[in-house]
């Protein structure tokens, strides 16, 4: 074969250079990921009033005003805590701080109690909540139920804290309310509320199912 006409010799793979490409960073960005929509307050400050001592009314109309006195009423209870809600209020109730209080008073004594009635289960069961979670583990000192639609009962939605301590929401779709520390009289009449509706309380399926 004529050497002249044979084919170049293929170059080596590696010996061939890549013409340089020049970059040029258009800066640095940051990234901002949106706050989570479930995300909690890292901490709650408990109101600074004694139960059973502190005489006043004590008025609120904010979110943190109206945790603030859950928080005093549910750590300084030592017996019983009763709930009376419409959806056992996520914003309210479903916090680190209040499962910590719930839990120290369970823990405390066999005899203490917790009671909880809702009118709506749906959201709790569906959205997850720490008191729901609290009552599988301790079903025998904490029990939820709910509102017999079948008879009458009262729109509002309040916190009962042994013999002396209210926290009342007239109106469930406004937070505006009052807490009361030291008032035997309207806590009897609430807690007789109380009793009565939860005699006539009945177990909804969707509960015993997230309870099992």
């Amino acid at each position: 074969m004529n050497k002249e006409n044979a084919p170049p010799p293929e170059a080596d793979a590696e010996s061939v250079e890549l013409p340089v490409i020049e970059f040029q960073s258009p800066g640095r960005f940051a990234v901002h990921n949106p706050p989570s929509q479930h995300a909690e307050p890292q901490h709650w400050e408990p109101a600074p009033y004694s139960l059973g001592v502190h005489l006043p009314l004590e008025r609120f109309s904010q979110p943190a005003e109206a945790r603030a006195h859950a928080l005093a009423l549910l750590q300084q209870a030592q017996r019983s805590i009763c709930i009376y809600s419409q959806d056992l209020e996520p914003w309210l109730y479903n916090h680190s701080s209040v499962q910590e209080a719930c839990t120290r008073l369970l823990l405390s004594s066999p005899k203490s109690q917790i009671r909880i009635l809702l009118r709506d289960i749906t959201r709790a069961t569906k959205e997850g909540h720490r008191l729901l979670n609290l009552s599988h583990r301790l079903p025998s000192n904490l029990q939820i139920r709910k509102i017999n639609p079948d008879h009458p009962s009262d729109a509002a939605a309040f916190l009962l804290a042994d013999r002396h301590g209210l926290l009342l929401r007239p109106e469930p779709a406004n937070l505006a309310g009052y807490a009361l520390y030291n008032d035997a009289g309207r806590v009897r009449q609430r807690q007789a509320q109380f009793d009565q509706a939860w005699d006539l309380s009945i177990t909804d399926p969707d509960l015993r199912s997230f309870l099992l």
